[in-house]
């Protein structure tokens, strides 16, 4: 059992949603009927991205940041230092198998989850894209492609354009605003990400104009949708106003992500009722 309370841990909970809330959506989006809702296909991806996935991607980041680690004071906390825990590295193979088998099993899927893996990989272990900015912020596209596998396994088509990109931005943002926590750290470790490169205020103004172009892009497909990722934007200019620690403010977003991503859903499966 503590082994296993290890491995949740370094799955880290508090962000499961960030791949099962986007595959939530591709679903509530995607679905033409309420039995699509339950269909085999839906369940089956929500359940691999909300725990199989988080291991698998946050796994590999454990096993080759493990000396970076070494100096970054939130393995102190909510989350955990990887000691060469066999059963992790075990529990990352498995996972990165049972994405193989959902491949298998839905081919509309293929392009997507191959994708997911691919850059999972990448971005931490070689090439290590996490070292290489802008392609640290840019590889992080991969938090979208969960929704975009749902959406496909469901209409057999590809998900618009316009919520690929804004998505895509969007991931790019948080995953900048992630890393201005650890710039320090980094540094102290000779890692090079945007985060470090920018430094605090100008990497929380990138970020603010990724949310800002991801609001306008979801604009083009539905006003409301931007109006709601509009949030993001105000919410970056609200912390560069204030005096909150920008390191308090991350742990603030999985409860943030959850609400903003709540909306979306309950409009897509709003579709679904009407329909």
């Amino acid at each position: 059992m503590s082994r296993l309370r290890r491995l949740l841990v370094q799955s880290r909970p508090r962000f499961w949603l960030y791949l099962a809330g986007p595959a939530l959506v591709g679903i509530a989006y995607g679905a033409r009927s309420t039995a699509d809702l339950y269909a085999p296909a839906s369940l089956a991806l929500l359940a691999y991205f909300l725990l199989p996935a988080n291991v698998y991607l946050y796994g590999v980041n454990d096993v080759f940041d493990a000396d970076v680690d070494a100096e970054n004071p939130k393995k102190e906390g909510r989350e955990r230092r990887y000691r060469g825990d066999p059963v992790l590295v075990a529990a990352v193979a498995v996972s990165a198998l049972l994405g193989v088998a959902l491949v298998v099993a839905l081919p509309a899927t293929a392009p997507w989850i191959l994708a997911f893996l691919a850059l999972g990989w990448a971005y931490s272990a070689p090439p290590r894209l996490k070292t290489k900015p802008p392609l640290d912020s840019l590889s992080n596209g991969l938090y979208v492609l969960p929704g975009v596998a749902a959406y496909a396994a469901l209409t057999g088509e590809t998900a618009p354009l316009p919520a690929i990109a804004g998505g895509w931005l969007w991931t790019m943002a948080m995953h900048t605003f992630s890393a201005i926590p650890d710039i320090e750290p980094d540094r102290r470790a000779g890692i090079d990400t945007t985060a470090t490169v920018l430094g605090e205020t100008r990497a929380l103004a990138y970020c603010g104009a990724c949310w800002l172009l991801a609001a306008v892009v979801f604009g083009l497909l539905d006003v409301r949708a931007g109006a709601l990722l509009a949030v993001y934007p105000l919410f970056a200019l609200g912390l560069h106003a204030s005096d909150v620690a920008l390191d308090r403010a991350y742990w603030w977003f999985p409860a943030v992500n959850a609400v903003v991503g709540a909306i979306l859903t309950i409009g897509g499966l709003w579709g679904v009722v009407r329909a």
